[in-house]
């Protein structure tokens, strides 16, 4: 199964019929960044994300994590 943020960045950026290169500025970040998100490279920074994520109204937080339900996904 995909990352959530994975999905959720996809779907709303193609929602708003952006390309990845319009997301990257938008966001005032690399294209390459955004590439990385949506491929889901397992060590992003969170501020960057957020700065994806803010616009659409949105940011990271802590969420619950229970390791035996997490651990079956991989």
């Amino acid at each position: 199964m995909k990352d959530p943020l994975i999905l959720f960045v996809k779907a709303k950026r193609k929602a708003l019929s952006m390309t990845q290169h319009d997301l990257a500025d938008r966001a005032g970040l690399g294209l390459r960044f955004i590439r990385d998100l949506e491929q889901g490279k397992k060590t992003l920074r969170l501020d960057k994300v957020n700065q994806v994520l803010a616009l659409f109204g949105h940011r990271m937080g802590p969420a619950p994590f229970r390791p035996e339900v997490d651990d079956e996904k991989s």
